[in-house]
């Protein structure tokens, strides 16, 4: 039996970490790490601030909306939104009149919150956008979309 070729790279890469993939994750966990840091301060998660900022956008989501734009599982966001609900900053019904969605609603002490820590955050984002020439964030943010789109997200 003859020993298979290597799997050439899509594109010429020396090593992994030249590779697309890598690096999106590199930039990912760099991200993480820095909201992390920035929102421990507000007392927040990362998928709480997630949630909080999407409720801002779109009150009223239920859970399952909620997982699916903060990339968690219906179950993790069952947990965020307790905490959210324990620290009173966001509000939940019981029940519901109609199907079994139990729509969520940010109070005023999660809207307080909410606008505390979007200065921090933003400036993070303003920090990474800030490295990309201003003429190429457009087709930067299409690009990832794409790739996105690519693999079905």
């Amino acid at each position: 039996m003859e020993d298979p070729k290597p799997t050439a790279p899509p594109h010429p890469a020396d090593d992994v970490t030249e590779h697309v993939g890598y690096r999106l994750k590199r930039a990912a966990a760099a991200l993480r790490g820095a909201m992390d840091t920035a929102l421990r301060e507000h007392h927040l998660t990362v998928p709480q601030y997630a949630c909080l900022e999407l409720l801002d956008q779109r009150p009223g989501l239920s859970n399952a909306e909620l997982a699916r734009a903060t990339f968690v599982t219906r179950q993790s966001v069952n947990v965020v939104l307790r905490n959210l609900q324990d620290a009173g900053l966001v509000s939940r019904p019981a029940t519901t009149d109609h199907g079994r969605a139990l729509p969520t609603h940010l109070t005023p002490d999660g809207r307080a919150r909410l606008d505390a820590v979007r200065s921090a955050v933003y400036a993070i984002e303003r920090q990474m956008i800030d490295t990309i020439p201003e003429q190429r964030l457009t087709a930067l943010l299409t690009d990832l979309d794409r790739m996105a789109a690519a693999l079905g997200g």
